[in-house]
């Protein structure tokens, strides 16, 4: 087992942590979200998504969070495309990365994208390959990896199956969702292993959510493995609209508390993430979900 040096955390608060807010969040507080993760040093963090607003009008207001965001040198701002009119907007907003989701599991797919699992290869494919062609680069998720909440457990067969799929479709890394956070260590690790069959561990990222409080346990066996990246979000955001009971993602303060403590590289100033976090909780009128965070701020208030 060995364990990286560095760790690239992809903060999905701004995204998939708000899209589950039922309350839609002012604009001028996205953006100063991101422009305190992006202080923070956090290196990738993702700013936004060009889908439906009548399916997600979190994310009606996209353009308007790209076109006042602070871009710092250095810091990744992919977005969520789902077909090639979302592209397009992208494209329009100067994005450098765009960001491709499937599912490991049919019903989910269905739920969440309304196509099968083959015909969302077919939808992506050309998204990604005119993605490729202007220039950006391509990162692709996969939902229920280990346990969809209409269909239970997932066959890693399946979740192999889509991460080919997106390999081939040119997707530089491939992120590895428990959607509804029913992991835990040895199945995480067992999944990992078949799919680093055919995406090698360092181009693959975990994306845990915490609804069991397996997430930073979870991590961990996947980091031994060699996996190199993980999503978080800052102050635990999120949920899943499409997966009842779900809770956030696991939380960025929690993540990088863990691995600043095994000396393991992120380049983030924690300090000033647990600040970002408050921020966005005061916004949402509530405390973070962040174990590390509220101990904390519990110190210094």
């Amino acid at each position: 087992m060995t364990m990286p040096t560095h760790v690239t955390i992809v903060d999905v608060g701004p995204r998939d942590g708000l899209q589950a807010e039922l309350e839609i969040v002012d604009t001028e507080i996205k953006i100063e979200l991101i422009n305190r993760l992006s202080k923070a040093g956090v290196p990738a963090v993702e700013a936004g998504a060009f889908v439906s607003p009548k399916w997600v009008p979190q994310m009606a207001d996209a353009t308007q969070v790209l076109a006042g965001i602070e871009r710092c040198p250095g810091t990744r701002y992919p977005v969520l495309v789902p077909n090639e009119k979302g592209l397009e907007r992208a494209i329009a907003s100067d994005v450098k990365e765009v960001a491709i989701f499937g599912a490991a599991s049919e019903s989910f797919s269905h739920k969440n994208i309304n196509c099968s699992i083959e015909e969302s290869f077919e939808r992506f494919r050309p998204v990604a390959a005119t993605a490729l062609a202007a220039g950006m680069q391509v990162r692709g998720y996969i939902s229920c990896v280990l346990g969809c909440p209409y269909e239970g457990e997932i066959a890693v067969e399946s979740v192999v199956r889509v991460a080919r799929a997106l390999d081939e479709m040119g997707c530089y890394e491939v992120s590895l969702g428990d959607t509804i956070g029913v992991g835990t260590p040895s199945k995480a690790r067992a999944m990992i292993e078949a799919v680093g069959a055919v995406v090698p561990a360092d181009r693959l990222a975990l994306h845990f959510h915490d609804t069991f409080g397996q997430a930073l346990a979870n991590i961990l066996a996947c980091l031994e493995l060699g996996v190199a990246t993980v999503d978080t979000a800052v102050a635990g955001l999120g949920g899943c609209p499409y997966a009842p009971g779900a809770s956030g993602n696991v939380a960025s303060e929690d993540v990088v508390y863990m691995l600043d403590g095994m000396g393991i590289e992120t380049g983030i100033n924690l300090s000033e993430l647990v600040e970002a976090g408050r921020f966005i909780s005061g916004a949402l009128n509530r405390e973070p979900n962040s174990r590390a965070a509220r101990a904390i701020l519990a110190k210094t208030t």
